[in-house]
């Protein structure tokens, strides 16, 4: 019998909200964490020349590759073998292929919750299990060292992603350091899953790379890239690990599309468009800083990267797919509930992304301010 696993919440939120977008009603979508921008321009052209050109058939770009691993070099300083890299459909089939090829049925994974839902439930269909450590406020929402150290029995392996999806919150690099050497001493093997890299607004992020070379690292073009639809991301295995990956995805997942890989290597160039996008995600996580009081949403995550706050609204609701669907229908603004990235303690969260335009935060702004006044008054 296959594994049972839960319903991506937020996805059923997006379908009321096309369906009310098609009733005539406005609707501004800040319930999934993706890019309203398009790809840059040049990966764009790019694609329309290899349409023109290119039969496009099975493929992997040794030329993207080395792109990729001088990446590597050019941000963190880190060695990455251009052998190293396997091109994916996007993070998600990455991330499966880590844990597939990594790990064995009845494994104990480790996880921080709050943590993006597709960790537990991707372990689950996999028939691993999810150790799901509660990490709140005094953590700043992160797996930290102490937690897998205290770990019994300790686990074979965790899953860590900085920054964090839905806090935003980005790891230090000296707990990084420290987390990588209790997973030594403990044979805990770590996916960093770093698809937010680039999307920074305190610090950088330091790669996993830099405290554990052996570590399995999963990213993606869906991001910083603005290239969601196109569906291409990658994994860095360790070199003694190439092959054995590697075999795992010509059989499951056969190769990323060839137009997606020419226009990811023409997207690498494209530093100071890609950096504009980044500016105004930086005034969105402004408005919204400065919006949360009238909002009166005091306890938040620290939004340090990604595109999105994590706000505590147990002061209104201890259900958040419903709130998520009253705040819907009345005000036209799509948010994520809280139970999808945490079950324990997720009815009283919501997630807002602010990967949208400047304007439509400003226009949610107005929406929501009176709303959630109105629900306070209840």
């Amino acid at each position: 019998m296959s594994q049972s696993i839960d319903p991506f919440r937020a996805i059923a939120i997006s379908h009321l909200a096309h369906e009310l977008k098609t009733q005539g009603c406005s609707i501004i979508h800040m319930e999934f964490g993706q890019p309203s921008t398009g790809a840059p321009k040049a990966a764009i052209a790019r694609a329309h020349h290899v349409l023109d050109t290119d039969g496009l058939g099975y493929w992997e770009s040794p030329a993207l590759k080395a792109r990729i691993a001088r990446d590597y070099h050019d941000r963190y300083q880190v060695q990455v073998e251009p052998e190293r890299v396997t091109l994916t459909c996007g993070a998600s089939p990455a991330l499966v292929l880590a844990l597939s090829s990594s790990f064995e049925p009845g494994d104990l994974i480790a996880t921080a919750r709050p943590g993006y839902v597709a960790y537990r439930n991707a372990l689950k269909a996999l028939r691993m299990i999810p150790v799901e450590i509660e990490c709140g406020p005094a953590e700043r929402f992160q797996m930290t060292a102490a937690a897998l150290a205290a770990i019994e029995p300790a686990p074979k392996g965790v899953i860590l992603a900085s920054p964090a999806n839905p806090t935003g919150t980005i790891i230090a690099p000296a707990e990084l350091e420290a987390i990588a050497k209790v997973c030594r001493a403990r044979g805990i093997r770590i996916v960093s899953d770093e698809i937010y890299h680039g999307l920074s607004y305190v610090e950088p992020a330091a790669t996993m790379l830099q405290f554990e070379p052996a570590a399995l690292i999963v990213n993606s073009f869906s991001k910083y890239y603005s290239m969601v639809g196109w569906r291409l991301g990658w994994l860095v295995t360790p070199a003694d690990q190439v092959n054995h990956a590697w075999a795992y995805k010509a059989n499951m997942f056969l190769t990323a599309p060839s137009l997606s890989q020419h226009a990811g290597l023409a997207a690498m160039d494209c530093r100071e468009e890609l950096e504009g996008n980044v500016e105004v995600y930086r005034a969105n996580r402004a408005l919204m800083l400065e919006a949360l009081p009238a909002l009166g949403l005091s306890s938040i995550a620290p939004p340090d990267g990604a595109f999105y706050i994590w706000a505590d609204i147990g002061h209104l609701t201890q259900d958040s797919m419903a709130f998520c669907e009253r705040l819907l229908r009345a005000t036209g603004v799509a948010t994520a509930p809280g139970v999808d990235f945490d079950p324990v303690e997720g009815g009283h969260f919501i997630r807002f992304s602010f990967a949208v335009s400047t304007a439509e935060v400003r226009e949610a702004l107005e929406r929501m301010i009176p709303w959630f006044a109105a629900q306070a008054r209840l």
